[in-house]
């Protein structure tokens, strides 16, 4: 059994997080994320859900500048919102990430992107973007599998607060277009949808 205290000054107690996160030994390739002070263990991705991000990710290659990455297991921190997240994809420049540790701030980021499965969809929808525009990233593209009115992608942008501004909004099988610097159109046709 592992007992761990927080202490209850905000500050350490996002210092205590973290150390926890990093300390424990978790079930081997879960995902293991703190949304809104919570820590939250999920279960391996799905292999439709991995088709989606490779899928992303490739695109993505097409445009980035060669001194950016794109990183699957990459951490971002949100202290303000107790958040220590884990997007499916962030866009960020090396330089930045090569010297950051274990995570990078929230505000590196170029652009994240997530891929709802059935237990992370609230969440993707909700806390994870609000954390991610109060956090300033330019762009959310958010692949919603799970949508309730048919899977869908939308584009995020133009953060103010924890709000962000849809940009686009599509169904599978539609394209959605990445503004500059990207100028990227992903078609979401080659999404699988089972």
């Amino acid at each position: 059994m592992t007992v761990v205290v927080v202490s209850e000054d905000p500050d350490r107690f996002w210092e205590d997080l973290v150390q926890f996160r990093e300390a424990m030994e978790w079930p081997e390739g879960s995902k293991v994320e703190v949304v809104d002070g919570v820590v939250i263990v999920s279960p391996v991705a799905g292999l439709r859900h991995n088709l989606i991000t490779e899928g992303v990710q490739r695109r993505l290659y097409s445009v980035i500048p060669e001194d950016w990455g794109i990183f699957q297991m990459l951490s971002v921190a949100v202290p303000p919102r107790l958040g220590m997240f884990i997007p499916d994809l962030v866009v960020a420049s090396m330089g930045e990430c090569a010297s950051s540790g274990t995570y990078i701030a929230a505000p590196r980021a170029k652009l994240v992107a997530e891929v709802t499965s059935r237990f992370t969809a609230e969440r993707d929808r909700g806390s994870k973007a609000a954390a991610y525009a109060a956090a300033g990233i330019p762009l959310y593209l958010l692949v919603d599998p799970w949508a309730p009115g048919g899977p869908t992608v939308t584009l995020y942008g133009e953060p103010k607060d924890d709000v962000y501004r849809v940009l686009s909004a599509v169904k599978f099988g539609d394209t959605v277009h990445l503004p500059k610097p990207f100028d990227l159109a992903i078609d979401t046709s080659e999404f699988p949808v089972d």
